[in-house]
């Protein structure tokens, strides 16, 4: 069964609704990512960030999986799947995906600010509280990876793509690193990358064989699936 690692952004939720930081009328576009989205952001106003991070949830909660999602969590039918995602949503759990690896935090957990080990579901709603705290007494905050912190779960998902027999790549930039550095750990040149995106990432330093699908998530990662799966089980 081939090895099939499938790395998505932005751009696979935005067909499910989810606001991204590009969207010109989305969530972000009254915010500066310096007041919502850092440490420092946190100290020097936490109820605005953690309010910000309560509309997210709140947003989330009306979305639903699409096309994109539901293509790629069907196809552990037919081959070893991982997902590996910079979007802190949920929608490919919600989709059936059982391998998920959020390189950015998870919308809908929270953390101690002191362990980041200490971690925690949101099981009831949406809203965190402001004075909400961990079992080490310390204040919770969202479970997202900020600007200027370092990605934890980002040598897991090198290892991850070292393994991959097909790397699929969906709604990215290839912009944001070091998340966009992963396309450079397949572990030889033969390994076919396949890049589902209306737009035009910087795909310049891929050496690997490259097909690129001008399509939305939602679109093109349905056709692309049905082909590989034709091709993979003749």
């Amino acid at each position: 069964m081939k090895r099939i690692v499938v790395f998505t952004g932005a751009g696979v939720s935005a067909d499910s609704g989810i606001s991204t930081f590009r969207d010109a009328d989305g969530l972000w576009a009254n915010y500066r990512i310096e007041d919502v989205c850092t440490p420092e952001a946190l100290q020097r106003n936490r109820a605005q960030v953690i309010e910000f991070y309560n509309m997210r949830r709140r947003e989330s909660l009306t979305k639903r999986p699409n096309a994109g999602h539901l293509a790629i969590a069907a196809m552990e039918e037919w081959a070893d799947v991982q997902v590996i995602t910079q979007n802190v949503d949920n929608l490919h759990e919600q989709a059936g995906s059982k391998r998920v690896l959020h390189l950015h935090g998870e919308l809908m957990k929270l953390r101690s600010e002191r362990n980041p080990d200490l971690i925690y579901d949101i099981n009831d709603g949406w809203e965190q509280s402001l004075d909400a705290k961990a079992e080490d007494g310390s204040l919770l905050r969202p479970h997202i990876v900020f600007f200027g912190e370092s990605v934890p779960m980002f040598e897991p998902a090198c290892q991850i793509v070292a393994e991959a027999d097909i790397l699929i790549v969906v709604g990215t930039s290839l912009a944001v690193y070091p998340a966009a550095s992963l396309v450079y750990y397949v572990r030889d040149r033969q390994v076919p990358i396949y890049l589902v995106d209306p737009g035009n990432p910087d795909t310049a330093m891929i050496r690997n064989p490259l097909t690129h699908i001008k399509e939305r998530g939602a679109v093109g990662v349905p056709q692309l699936l049905e082909q590989l799966k034709n091709e993979l089980t003749k």
